[in-house]
């Protein structure tokens, strides 16, 4: 019997994994605002290609189902926001200088694209009645965590002590407080930026232990 091959083999094979790549990404990219819009349950691979410079046969050459689309949206654009920190983490030498920098990239990507980060949000909710998505909402969950970690770690060390709290606490503290103010900020509710501001200026110093003082001799 002769074997069917998808698209994506048959796309692959033709044009080599790098442009089959480049392509999605550049669909993905032309998709985030149309998902970031009207969420996951509204939107379909039709109202995508709609809003879109892509015809709907192509987008449905690249991505077998909206479920598949949706994912490396949002794959791609976790990715990029997780690298938003790393300049934070490195170029910080003191650790009022990483709070200040924190807060500030968490403001600057929550003011300026609320939407990518509600699509997440609703992802995340559907991976608990959707199995297919569950894997994939759990490898950007990590990514996070560890992008959380790096900014709590190297506070740790700014600050002269030590992180009294794991990587996965850390993270869902950090993560409830965005989702708060993300839904603040969606309603048009005063002082969401204010406190969030608030609470990274209090919450990362309270994950670390204090200075160690040396012992006199």
């Amino acid at each position: 019997m002769a074997q069917t091959r998808t698209p994506a083999n048959s796309a692959r094979s033709r044009r080599g994994a790098g442009s089959y790549d480049e392509r999605r990404i550049k669909l993905a990219e032309s998709a985030l605002r149309t998902l970031g819009e009207l969420g996951y349950a509204r939107t379909s691979l039709r109202e995508i290609a709609a809003n879109s410079e892509f015809s709907h046969g192509v987008v449905h050459y690249y991505f077998r189902d909206k479920t598949e689309l949706i994912v490396f949206c949002v794959k791609h654009y976790k990715t990029q926001c997780m690298h938003r920190y790393d300049s934070v983490v490195e170029d910080s030498s003191t650790a009022e200088g990483l709070l200040t920098g924190f807060a500030e990239k968490l403001v600057q990507t929550l003011t300026e694209e609320p939407s990518m980060h509600r699509l997440w949000y609703d992802l995340r909710s559907q991976s608990m009645f959707q199995e297919e998505l569950r894997e994939d909402v759990y490898d950007i969950d990590r990514g996070l965590e560890d992008m959380i970690w790096r900014v709590v770690t190297r506070y740790a060390d700014l600050s002269g002590g030590r992180p009294l709290v794991e990587s996965r606490a850390a993270y869902t503290m950090f993560d409830g407080i965005f989702e708060s103010a993300l839904r603040d900020f969606i309603a048009d509710r005063a002082g969401a930026i204010e406190w969030i501001k608030e609470q990274v200026a209090t919450l990362l110093p309270a994950f670390c232990s204090p200075p160690s003082v040396p012992e006199s001799k």
